[in-house]
């Protein structure tokens, strides 16, 4: 494996841990896990890679080795500030090659069009966002959020690694014993007697309030300026968070300026299915970018 290193970093507040893979002068990836994950998940695509890049790949607030806001819950649009503030940080004054799996593809997408001039290209990993929620949902939804706030933020532990290790290949059963408790070592912490939780803050799983409004999203989409390739998994199971293949094909046919590969044989988690094979759709479709 590559090695990657560990840098920490004062964002709105909080200590944030960027991972980051090769050497400084190389052309720069910034990478964005998606919930409930962590940077090193892209570790299997950073030893794909036949070029020299250097890699970045923050750890969401409450996500990995960032720390936990002290709040009692987390919403999405600190995702888009933090990233605004990381890329002040870690990339100024470039135009960034955004890589974003699952909800990270949500804000790469969006932020490329609240900040049209800073992106340059955005590779979306099966993040294709949420069904459109009707309004008439919000008393639900808000008294939903009240008992939640109320009974606390849940996660399961467990008893070893090997365990956690078990869980994810429950989960996806193309991971390899070897890329389980590599991703296992990430993805939780010891617990002090001995156990394992969630490399994440319980209150990730509180519900959000806010509804998800497609049409505010399409509108951050419509002034997208830079090329995107929108990737999907052929075994896809994308369509339970956003709609039916009919819907993913009218939200892809939205964007501007987008390119569409399938990558055969994965799943949601196609970073970790087919590594090889999006590590070479992420080279070609950045080389073919002007410089």
């Amino acid at each position: 494996m590559k090695p990657s290193r560990s840098r920490f970093i004062d964002i709105r507040g909080l200590r944030y841990h960027v991972r980051e893979w090769g050497q400084e002068s190389a052309p720069a990836l910034l990478m964005l896990h998606g919930w409930m994950d962590v940077s090193a998940s892209f570790q299997f695509i950073v030893d794909a890679l036949a070029h020299a890049w250097r890699v970045l790949a923050p750890d969401w607030r409450g996500y990995g080795l960032t720390a936990w806001t002290e709040s009692d819950c987390y919403w999405f649009p600190d995702n888009l500030a933090d990233l605004d503030f990381l890329a002040d940080a870690l990339l100024p004054d470039q135009g960034l090659r955004l890589v974003g799996h699952s909800m990270g593809g949500n804000v790469a997408l969006m932020y490329a069009g609240i900040r049209p001039a800073q992106v340059a290209g955005v590779v979306n990993l099966e993040g294709f966002g949420l069904k459109d929620a009707p309004p008439h949902l919000a008393p639900g939804r808000y008294a939903r959020w009240f008992d939640e706030l109320k009974a606390g933020g849940k996660l399961r532990d467990y008893g070893s690694l090997s365990d956690v290790a078990s869980r994810l290949r429950q989960t996806n059963p193309r991971l390899s014993p070897g890329a389980a408790m590599f991703l296992a070592e990430h993805w939780s912490q010891p617990t002090p007697d001995g156990r394992f939780r969630i490399a994440g803050d319980p209150a990730h799983r509180i519900v959000n309030p806010v509804l998800y409004r497609l049409s505010e999203v399409e509108a951050c989409w419509a002034r997208i300026t830079c090329p995107v390739l929108w990737v999907e998994a052929a075994q896809t199971d994308a369509h339970q968070w956003a709609g039916d293949a009919g819907e993913l094909e009218r939200r892809r046919r939205a964007l501007l300026d987008v390119r569409h590969a399938v990558v055969p044989d994965a799943g949601h988690m196609l970073h970790h299915d087919q590594p090889r094979a999006v590590a070479a759709l992420i080279e070609q479709f950045f080389e073919s970018l002007p410089s």
